[in-house]
């Protein structure tokens, strides 16, 4: 697997633009670990294994372990309703919309930018400045004045805003900005260290700068540009925290060891909880389906309890982040790069590696 992983990489690198860290760890084996390309470019400094990386979407299932820990203390019920929680009054927010249709994308809030539908994120910011937007109610103006895309609990559409929202539950809830929070009650216990919300007008060690591709008419790579402008400055509950590939090994095996959950609410946590499907035939597994959970997304072979795999990505101009975790075999997977690389299909033939070398077992 190790040759199989530096070969696979090592082509990515010189053919792919993979700019990042690769990560496998099985059980407490850690299988490979390299980074790749330069953290920063004008420089050329080298990214390292510990380099911290922007992750996108991948802050989500930070903010869904947030919301969890709250219910599992009792201060607030997953059934309940994100007006109750947070002051929505004259928005076009329905009322009915509870907080675990936030938690699995079947809210039909209205996103700011569709990424579904085509439209750009980057684009919010030609009129309006990315350096604008802070906190989270600074995201309210570009969502929660639009009409929602379907009634609440009647289909599944991936939503950033739902994070968002998510996040200003949080905050209402618990008394701390999001941020302190997830510092205080997910990062320290999971023992990532290397984890935090940075800004990008700081100065910040260890961290790779994000590069997106320009390319001329043809589609060839002629250059890169920073993503400064790209989305707003410092993460928010939607998307953003900077982590290692290690520490998102250490979340998954702070949930497992139930270091940041209890048994039930980690069991929940590790579930899928949405009524709604979709085929995933790339792998060649009959059968095999996606299914949201909250925050994390499942693959799922029909009639196994046990996920095939679990697992968040993050895209963004110059961010690539994927990161799963295959339950029955305790295989935590990472890939982090700060170029515009197609990470998730060196995800799917790493899969199909263990699927040959029998790592995985799709009968299990």
């Amino acid at each position: 697997m190790r040759a199989f992983l530096q070969e696979l990489c090592e082509d990515f690198a010189e053919n792919g633009n993979f700019s990042g860290v690769c990560l496998l760890k099985r059980e407490d084996e850690l299988v490979f670990e390299k980074a790749y390309g330069f953290a920063n470019r004008a420089f050329r400094v080298p990214n390292e294994a510990d380099t911290r990386f922007d992750t996108a979407s991948v802050t989500k299932i930070f903010t869904a372990a947030a919301v969890l820990q709250l219910a599992e203390q009792g201060r607030l019920r997953l059934s309940d309703r994100i007006t109750s929680l947070v002051d929505l009054s004259g928005t076009k927010i329905p009322e009915d919309i509870t907080i675990e249709q936030l938690l699995n994308h079947t809210s039909g809030i209205a996103d700011d930018a569709d990424e579904v539908a085509g439209e750009s994120y980057a684009a919010l910011f030609k009129d309006s400045p990315n350096y604008a937007i802070r906190e989270c109610r600074d995201f309210l103006k570009n969502f929660a004045w639009k009409e929602p895309v379907f009634p609440a609990g009647t289909a599944a559409r991936y939503c950033n805003c739902s994070y968002v929202l998510l996040g200003m539950a949080v905050e209402a809830v618990s008394g701390e900005n999001y941020r302190d929070y997830f510092a205080r009650h997910i990062f320290e216990p999971a023992g990532m260290a290397h984890t935090a919300f940075l800004s990008m007008e700081e100065v910040n060690e260890s961290t790779a700068e994000g590069y997106e591709s320009v390319q001329d008419e043809a589609g060839r790579l002629i250059g890169y540009r920073k993503n400064i402008y790209s989305f707003p400055p410092r993460g928010t509950p939607d998307g953003g925290a900077y982590t290692t590939a290690g520490d998102l090994c250490r979340f998954f095996e702070a949930v497992r060891e139930r270091r940041i959950l209890n048994g039930n609410y980690a069991d929940v946590f590790l579930r899928p909880h949405c009524p709604f499907t979709s085929p995933e035939p790339r792998l060649g597994l009959p059968g095999l389906y996606a299914q949201n959970g909250y925050g994390l997304e499942f693959l799922m072979l029909p009639g196994k309890e046990t996920p095939f795999c679990i697992g968040k990505d993050g895209l963004n101009p110059g961010v690539c982040a994927n990161a799963t975790y295959y339950p029955q075999n305790h295989i935590t997977l990472v890939l982090l790069a700060n170029q515009d690389c197609n990470v998730w299909e060196m995800t799917r033939r790493i899969q199909w590696e263990m699927l040959r070398q029998n790592w995985l077992d799709p009968r299990l």
